[in-house]
This record gives C-alpha cells, structure tokens and sequence, in this order.
C-alpha cells in the first residue's frame, strides 16, 4: 500500500541551474523541523539551460525529489498546475523556485494552517523587488480588482499552503488561461494571510519580461471579465446621446439660419474619432471571440514530456 506524503512543495523551475540545489536543501531543512512525511515536485517549464539537468541528478539522489519535465514552454502557471495533478500531500505549498520564496517560512504556514484554515497565502510585505516590478504589481491589483470587482492584493502571489481539497478545486477551473492566485481566489474556501519575509533573488534575473507580465495581466483580466464590453456599451451609449442633442441644437441653428459656413473639420474629427471607437469595440468583441475559440479546442494547458521519481 502507497504511503502518502502529508505535504507536497510544488515549485516550477525555469532558468534556475545555480538555484535548484540551494532550494532543494533548503526545503529539506524546513521539512526537518516539520518533522513529516513530504515530496517536492519540480517542473521544468522547458528551461533553455542545464536545470533539468541538475534536477534528474536530484530525483536520482532525493527519493522524496519528483521532476517533471514539459514537452515545451507552457508557462509558470500552466506548470504549477502540472505540479498540482501530481501533489499527493494532505497539503500543498506552491512556491517559486529563485528563493525569494523562503521554505523556511513553510514551517509558519502550516502552523497556520492547524488553525483551521484550508488556505494560509504569503504576504510580502517588504518585497526585495525592483521598483519597476513592485509598481507594476500594485498597477496590476488596481486595474483588475476595477475590471473584475474582486479585491486582488499585490502582496500576495504563489507562495502558500493549500488543503487538498483547494488543490482539487483549483484543477477543476476548465479556464483555458491558468492564473492561480486568481484561481485560489475563486475557490474560496477558509483563507487568511501571514507576513512573510520576501528575500532577494538568490541568482540570475527574472524570466518574465514587462511584455510577458503585460500579457498575463491583459488574459487575466479577459478572462475574469466581462467588464471592458460593458464599458464600451455604456460609452457608445453616451456618445450617441450626446450627438442626439448636439445634432438637435445643429437643426434649430439651421432653422434659424445661423450657420453660415457648414464645418468640415468636425465632420472630419467626428468621422475619425467614431471610427475610432467602433474599430476599438469590434476589437475587443474579437479578442473575447478569440479567447472562447481557444477555449472550445480543449486544448491541454500542459504535456509532461519526462518524469523521475523515486530514485529510478
């Protein structure tokens, strides 16, 4: 009969072959002092350097050490749901893999979590980020928690720990674009949040470029929300009323003949800018035309190429 772990790490890895050996060990100490079964999954999201690599030499030396490898770049998202359908763990932590995650911190999550919570998320209060990507965070948090009314807090991403049964309904989400603090915030279930330290990046940069965050952002909100339709609607709405009065005081000018000169330039500016505004709408009636074209394929968010556990 198959022993099962009582927690699962999920961590997904990408350009991290300074950074694996450090993490894993690290996560070894902390699950000492927890002193309980466990199992750390790792995912390689198709990293262009030598971390799979140094995570087959881990699974082969750690049996409690499972690597994962996808068939292609799917995404950090995509790969921490990869990590999920393999958790077998009563809980789940979900954690980056650079380190500014700290596994020291798991020992305070689940002491949390004994409280009687399902979720215990990581608040970073002091982030050891750049002012760039801390702004773009906060800019993120205002804009979605607009479009979508649901309160997103900046300080929180990934890092956490998670009851099985959120883990399970995290999966079950069929939306075809994968955000999971968005996805943990529709679950629900019995949550609070612990300040946490937020350490520097242990080595390399960042692999997510301000196009890729931009892009995450935008199908986050597109796919949470219907919002940015509404507002075009009651936009549209109001210029049409507003060239509804403006035509009727231009009439009774006319009837009274107190046009003289017929003006082209605001014919001209009218036409460009309800040109504008139509062409704008259509696009944005496309891009959700698109997003529901994407998600009729059932397409699979991941393919797992290779998978070592157990030592083998």
């Amino acid at each position: 009969m198959e022993v099962l772990p009582h927690i699962s790490i999920v961590s997904p890895v990408y350009k991290a072959e300074h950074i694996i050996e450090q993490l894993v060990a690290e996560i070894k100490k902390a699950m000492l002092a927890l002193k309980c079964s466990y199992e750390i999954i790792l995912i390689d999201d198709r990293s262009p350097d030598q971390s799979w690599e140094k995570m087959k030499i881990l699974s082969h030396e750690n049996p409690e050490v499972k690597s994962l490898r996808l068939s292609r770049n799917f995404g950090q998202h995509p790969a921490i749901m990869a990590g999920l359908a393999q958790a077998k763990g009563e809980w789940v932590v979900v954690m980056d893999c650079d380190l500014q995650d700290q596994p020291k911190e798991i020992v305070r999550l689940y002491a949390a979590a004994q409280e009687g919570y399902e979720i215990v998320l990581a608040k970073r209060v002091n982030r050891a980020d750049r002012f760039s990507k801390r702004l773009g965070s906060k800019v993120f948090s205002i804009v979605y928690t607009y479009f979508t009314d649901v309160k997103y807090d900046n300080q929180v991403a990934n890092f956490g720990i998670y009851h099985q049964k959120v883990v399970q309904s995290v999966l079950s989400i069929c939306d075809y674009i994968k955000f999971f603090p968005l996805f943990v915030n529709l679950a629900g279930f019995n949550s609070r949040s612990i300040a946490v330290e937020h350490a520097e990046r242990y080595a390399g940069n960042s692999s997510y470029s301000y196009g890729k965050l931009i892009s995450l952002a935008f199908n986050a909100i597109i796919s949470f929300s219907n919002k940015p339709l509404k507002l075009f609607v009651k936009f549209g709405l109001t210029i049409s009323v507003l060239a509804f009065i403006v035509g009727i005081y231009y009439l009774y000018k006319a009837l009274a003949n107190e046009i003289a000169i017929l003006g082209y330039s605001s014919i001209i500016v009218s036409i460009w800018f309800l040109s504008g505004v139509i062409i704008t709408t259509i696009g944005i009636t496309g891009i959700y035309i698109g997003k529901i074209f994407d998600q009729t394929k059932h397409r699979p968010i991941y393919i797992i190429d290779e998978m070592i556990c157990s030592g083998n």
